[in-house]
C-alpha cells in the first residue's frame, strides 16, 4: 500500500517516529486512530499528494512509532506529547506551518497540536469526534456501550494489557468490527497491517496509557483551556458519520462551536472510519476545505 511514498525515520527525547511522506503542494499533515495505523489513508493519500505535500505519521504507541513507558499518569501518552511529536515530525521535514486532516485519536492530538501551537497549523479537518472533556462529562449508557474501550482501556494495570496481549488481532478485530460497517469496509492488506502493529511487543501498554491519560492528564490541559476561555481559532471543519456513534450520542456541532470561533462541519453517509467507508467524500470536502497552493 502506498506505493511512492518515502518512508522517513526520525526521534523525538529517544521516542521513535515512523513518517512517510510523498507529493508536492502545501503541506499536510494526517494522523490516524485507534487501533490503526498512517494505513488507514491509504485510499485517500495518493490523491492528496496529487496535490499537496503529504506526511503520515504513525502517533507513539502505534504503528511502527516508538513505545516509550507511559510514565506517572500516563504523561507520555498525553496529547500534549503526541501533539510535540507532531509538531517535530513537520519542522524536522521544514514544514514550520502546516494543515492537519486527522481522525478520532489523532484528531484528538490535532485538536490539542492547534490549541498548544496556533502559529504551526493553518487550517484543520477532524473527523468523527467531538471535543474531549464535553464527551466524558455527558457520558451515557448508549454511549458507554458503545465506546466500550474508552473504559476498559482505563482501568489499572495489568487486566486490560493482559487481555490485548492474548489476542490482538481478536481485539482490533472486536473494536474496528463493531462499528457501523463491519470489518467489510477494510481493504484485507490494510486490516493485517493493524492487526501485524497491534502484536508489536508493548503495544497494549501504550494504548492503554493513551487511554488513561485521555481519562486523566488530558482532561485537566482542556479543563485549563476552558478555564481560560481558550478556544480554537483556526479555520475549522469537522465531518462525522450519520451512522456512527459520536453523531449518536453527542450534538457534535454544539459542542464544535462552543470549542471554535471558526467552525464548519456536517455528517457524511457512513459509520465512523470515514476515510476508509467513504474515501471520495472526503476527499471532495479535502479538497473544498483545505488549500493546495503552497
Amino acid at each position: 500500500m502506498l506505493e511512492g511514498f518515502e518512508t522517513r525515520e526520525m526521534a523525538r527525547d529517544g521516542v521513535a517516529l515512523r513518517v512517510r511522506c510523498a507529493g508536492q503542494g502545501a503541506p499536510l499533515l494526517l494522523l490516524h486512530g485507534h487501533p490503526q495505523t498512517h494505513a488507514m489513508w491509504h485510499r485517500v493519500a495518493p490523491q492528496l499528494a496529487q496535490h499537496f505535500r503529504v506526511v503520515l505519521m504513525d502517533l507513539r504507541g502505534y504503528g511502527d512509532s516508538g513505545r516509550p513507558a507511559a510514565g506517572e499518569a500516563s504523561v507520555a501518552y498525553s496529547k500534549r506529547e503526541m501533539a510535540l511529536d507532531a509538531l517535530h515530525a513537520m519542522r524536522a521535514l521544514g514544514h514550520e506551518r502546516f494543515q492537519v486532516l486527522a481522525h478520532d485519536r489523532g484528531a484528538r492530538v490535532a485538536h490539542r497540536l492547534a490549541l498548544d501551537h496556533p502559529d504551526a497549523v493553518q487550517r484543520m479537518l477532524l473527523l468523527d469526534i467531538a471535543p474531549t472533556l464535553p464527551m466524558y462529562r455527558a457520558t451515557n449508557e448508549a454511549f458507554a456501550r458503545a465506546y466500550w474501550h474508552w473504559f476498559f482501556l482505563i482501568q489499572p494495570p495489568p487486566l486490560p494489557e493482559a487481555l490485548i496481549e492474548s489476542g490482538p488481532a481478536r481485539y482490533v478485530r472486536s473494536v474496528m468490527g463493531a462499528r457501523h460497517a463491519g470489518l467489510s469496509a477494510f481493504a484485507p492488506e490494510a486490516l493485517a497491517e493493524y492487526e501485524r502493529c497491534a502484536a508489536i511487543a508493548g503495544s497494549a501498554a501504550s494504548m492503554c496509557a493513551d487511554y488513561r491519560a485521555g481519562a486523566g492528564i488530558d482532561l485537566q490541559h482542556d479543563q485549563q483551556d476552558a478555564d481560560a476561555g481558550r478556544k480554537l481559532a483556526l479555520p475549522l471543519r469537522v465531518l462525522w458519520g450519520e451512522q456512527g456513534v459520536v453523531a449518536r450520542c453527542f450534538d457534535v456541532p454544539a459542542l464544535w462551536r462552543a470549542a471554535a470561533d471558526d467552525f464548519t462541519g456536517r455528517s457524511l453517509p457512513c459509520g465512523h472510519y470515514i476515510a476508509e467507508e467513504a474515501p471520495q467524500l472526503l476527499l471532495d470536502e479535502t479538497f473544498a476545505f483545505l488549500r493546495s497552493n503552497p
